[in-house]
Parts: C-alpha cells; sequence; structure tokens
C-alpha cells in the first residue's frame, strides 16, 4: 500500500512531470493524426487507381497490340479461369483533344481509351465515376436526355453546385445548335450556358414556323432546319465520348467550378493510325458525359471512346476476318489477393517477348511505395517526440532519486525491500505514461473526428484554404482510424515511460540504508 501512496504523493506534487506529460500526449495525439491522415489517404488513391485498372493487365508491348481478343481471352480463362469473376478489351491511344470556347481552338493531350460498353464494368470502376446515374448502372455512349449529376456525388452535398449541369445533354446540344446556326454573334460574349428559358424559345420558334409566315415574324431557328444528307446536331450526334473532368473544367478567382465543355458538345480527337508509318487521324464526337475518379493524372488525361469506333478509325479490323486489334484486357478477380498467383500463371503460359502481364500494383508500384516510405519516415520522427519526453521523464526520476534518498534510506530501515523502492518509481513512471498516452488517445482520435471542422476554422482564421481541393484528390482531408495502430502507439508510449524509469528506480532500490541516512 505505501508504494501506491507514496507514487500518488509524488504524482500531486511533482509538477515538473507535467512536462513530460505534455510531451508524451502531444506525441501520441499527433502520431494518431498522422497515421490515420495517411491511411485515409493511401487507402482512398489506392480504391481510385484501382477503379480503373483492373486486378491483372494484360497487354502488348505493341501500340498495334495484338490481335483477337476473344480468342485471347479464352486462352485466359483456359489458364486461370478459376480465380477470373470478369474481363474486357481495350485500346490505349496518345491522342490531341481539340474544341472551341471564347472564339478560340483549344488543344489539350489526352490518352485515349477504346472500351467496350458492355463489359466495361466487368473489369473496372469506370462506370461509378460517371455523372449520369443510368451510364453508372450501365455505360452507354448514347447522349442523355438531361438527368446529369448537379454536385459533386463522391463529396457530398455541400461540395459545391454543378447547376450548369441540369440541363446537359440533349436541351443543352438542341440549344447550342439552334443558337450557333440561327444567329451570328459574338462567340466571345456567348455565355457556354444555357439560360433558362431556352427551351421556350425553341418551343415558341417551333409554333410559329408550324403557323407559318402570316403567323409572326420570321422564324429565328429557320437555319436551324435539317437539310438533306446534311449532319443535323440539334437531332443527331457524333460517336460517344466520355471526357475527364479536368479536362471540362477549372476553377476561377473564386474557386467556382466553371465548364468549358458538357455533354452535347462536341470536339475533335487527332490520333495516330495503325498503319507503318502511321498518320494523322481526325474524328468528331460527342461528349456523352464526364469522368471523375478524383485522381487528377486519371482526370486530367483520359478520354473513353467505343472500342469499335476507334478500331475503326485506327484501321485496326483485319479486312479478311473482320476481327479487331487491342492493345490491352484488363481482367477482375474474384479475390485481389490472387493477383500475383494469376500473374504469375499468365506469364508462364504468354509468351513475355510479346506480352506484359502485371497487376495494378505493379502498375503503380513507385507511387504505392513512396506513400508508405513518407508514412515510415513520419513515423520514426515522430516517435522522437516521445522518445524526448521519455529522456525527461529519466532525468526526473533521477533528481527524484538524489532528493528522496534520506527518505528512500528510512524507508528500507523500517523494512521496505529494495524491490518495493524500485516498484514506487516503476510505477510512477507508468502511471505519467498511462496519463500522457491517454489523454493524447483521447485528444488524437478527437482530432480525427472533427478534422473538417478543424480545417474550416483554420482556413477562416488564416483566410486561406488548409486543404485545397484543387491541389489534392479530395475535397474533405479522408482520415481511416486504424484500432491496431492506435493501440501499438499507446502502447510504445508506456513502454517508453517504463523504461526511462527503469534506471533510477534501480539505483533507488540499491541504496544501502545507513550510506542514504548519512546523506545530506
Amino acid at each position: 500500500m505505501y508504494k501506491l501512496l507514496l507514487c500518488w504523493r509524488y504524482l500531486r506534487t511533482r509538477y515538473i512531470a507535467l512536462a513530460s506529460v505534455i510531451s508524451v500526449t502531444l506525441g501520441v495525439a499527433t502520431m494518431i493524426v498522422v497515421n490515420s491522415v495517411m491511411s485515409g489517404f493511401s487507402f482512398e488513391m489506392k480504391s481510385r487507381i484501382h477503379g480503373i485498372l483492373s486486378d491483372v493487365i494484360f497487354e502488348s508491348h505493341s501500340m498495334s497490340g495484338f490481335h483477337d481478343a476473344e480468342y485471347h481471352m479464352e486462352q485466359i480463362m483456359r489458364v486461370a479461369g478459376e480465380y477470373i469473376a470478369g474481363m474486357t478489351p481495350t485500346v490505349h491511344v496518345p491522342a490531341m483533344l481539340t474544341f472551341k470556347y471564347g472564339g478560340k481552338m483549344v488543344t489539350r493531350q489526352v490518352t485515349l481509351i477504346g472500351v467496350d460498353p458492355k463489359t466495361a464494368g466487368n473489369a473496372s470502376s469506370l462506370p461509378e465515376f460517371l455523372q449520369h446515374p443510368e451510364n453508372r448502372k450501365r455505360l452507354s455512349f448514347n447522349l442523355r436526355e438531361g438527368g446529369y449529376d448537379t454536385h459533386d456525388r463522391q463529396s457530398g452535398e455541400d461540395s459545391g453546385d454543378r447547376d450548369v449541369l441540369a440541363d446537359a445533354g440533349w436541351p443543352y446540344r438542341r440549344w447550342w445548335a439552334a443558337r450557333e446556326q440561327a444567329f451570328e454573334f459574338d462567340a466571345e460574349q456567348a455565355m457556354r450556358v444555357p439560360p433558362p428559358e431556352f427551351e421556350g424559345a425553341e418551343q415558341q420558334a417551333g409554333a410559329e414556323q408550324a403557323a407559318g409566315p402570316a403567323a409572326g415574324p420570321k422564324d429565328p431557328f429557320a437555319a436551324a432546319q435539317p437539310k438533306q444528307n446534311v449532319f443535323n446536331p440539334m437531332q443527331e450526334q457524333h460517336a460517344g465520348l466520355v471526357l475527364g473532368i479536368a479536362l471540362s473544367n477549372y476553377r476561377d478567382q473564386n474557386n467556382k467550378e466553371r465548364f468549358l465543355l458538357m455533354p452535347g458538345d462536341d470536339v475533335q480527337l487527332t490520333f495516330p493510325n495503325a498503319g507503318n508509318p502511321p498518320r494523322a487521324i481526325n474524328s468528331y464526337f460527342t461528349v456523352v458525359d464526364l469522368y471523375e475518379s478524383k485522381m487528377s493524372e486519371y482526370d486530367s488525361t483520359f478520354v473513353f471512346v467505343p472500342i469499335d469506333v476507334l478500331q475503326k478509325d485506327r484501321g485496326m479490323i483485319d479486312p479478311t476476318s473482320k476481327v479487331g486489334y487491342v492493345n490491352s484486357i484488363q481482367i477482375r478477380l474474384k479475390d485481389e489477393r490472387d493477383g500475383d498467383l494469376v500473374r504469375d500463371k499468365l506469364r508462364a503460359a504468354f509468351p513475355t517477348e510479346l506480352y506484359n502481364i502485371s497487376t495494378w500494383r505493379d502498375k503503380q508500384g513507385p507511387l504505392l511505395a513512396a506513400v508508405q516510405m513518407e508514412t515510415a519516415i513520419l513515423n520514426v520522427l515522430l516517435f522522437l517526440i516521445i522518445a524526448v519526453a521519455g529522456f525527461g521523464i529519466l532525468a526526473i526520476f533521477f533528481m527524484i532519486v538524489v532528493e528522496k534518498t534520506r527518505d528512500i534510506g528510512i524507508l528500507k530501515a523500517l523494512g521496505a525491500s529494495g524491490r518495493g523502492i524500485m516498484g514506487i518509481f516503476l510505477a510512477y513512471g507508468l502511471s505519467l505514461g498511462m496519463v500522457g498516452s491517454g489523454v493524447g488517445m483521447v485528444l488524437g482520435l478527437l482530432f480525427v473526428i472533427y478534422i473538417n471542422q478543424i480545417a474550416e476554422v483554420l482556413s477562416y482564421i488564416t483566410g486561406h484554404d488548409v486543404f485545397d481541393p484543387s491541389i489534392y484528390y479530395f475535397y474533405k482531408i479522408p482520415a481511416i482510424i486504424d484500432p491496431f495502430t492506435v493501440a501499438w502507439i499507446v502502447c510504445g508510449a508506456l513502454a517508453i515511460a517504463v523504461m526511462a524509469s527503469v534506471l533510477p528506480a534501480r539505483r533507488a532500490a540499491r541504496l544501502h540504508p545507513v550510506e542514504a541516512l548519512r546523506y545530506e
């Protein structure tokens, strides 16, 4: 009992120990926050990378690809069919995207990907990142009659409005085509966003046309009436195209999202054909949806088109067999953990000089390794904070032992054992570690839970965005609390506090009672 009483007395009277407690608290809280945020970033990043890259990628070394995707998929199923959940062929080719905005031609470098709308959802998460609910259920390259999301679905209702997309699709295309064909206007001053009354104007124009010349003024949409054998954008579309959202929008000085392109606009793609030597091919496409994976690397470069259209335009269809070429086959597994096993099986079955077979982790290995290395280095640096607190405890305890030498001698003269004296200081160190790590755990968890609210307050105070969505992938700071990580951080802090008290406790336990009583 005397050990607990003395330990409690030291805790109450030795306020200098609070410095060590605060150091342990800050170290534990900081490590919990950093690990939770890094875990959240890592998880979200892996999810979005994995969303476009399948578990296993079977691809050709040559840009011209390999012939007959169906045959190759049959062979892949024969080798590793018991592990495979779905497959889809794709064609990848570098391209240039050109469109007109503000009276000027804008050109962007993109990665053009031909996908099969029937099987794209079987091997990747492409449909999940589209802005139209029906396309998320089943990918279609046909333009929709409105119904696009008017807010960032992945970031929540409070992520910012996209009201401009309310009339995207055919309503916007009909309005823009009619306006462009019927009127001469200054393109630099023309608004890309149709006014809310444009549908009524179109209906009125149609009524006046039906009534004839005597019904009123000249039909303003007369120039927009279709001609024979002439492409009519009010009723027709080019081959569909899904555009990475970062290619179509930007943020103004007020951090408000603006759109350069919307579903319904026409764009031009320039890409090389599959001939030798290759020559440039120009094709027109109609934007039918926007792709938003929250990975800037993908959202700012990826453009998706129907695979059969791209094969035809590039000359990737064999004129004799009418069978096309593809660059790669995306493979989704029943269990992602079997990726390395399936990769090795396919590498053994197919010649490596013709095919490159890898997992999505192989593709993004340097990026994933960099994130893991960064997390490990941060943990080492932050753990030094707790180590500093440990040295503080060590110094304080040595000071207490020296100061209480006579008291220790009296306790030993009264019959206290060396083990009992040692237990006083070990319990004292354990108490400091428990208080510091316990308070640090509570503060760290609270900080993680309310981290986005704290970021908003700091942004309001400083006048700058603490977490800028235009720099990072997400509108909110992602954080995942891992109980195992929290447990080892708390246990590590306790271990350091106890270890720091061992040497002073041993010195106190080994003091001779007579020498301790004679100590001045």
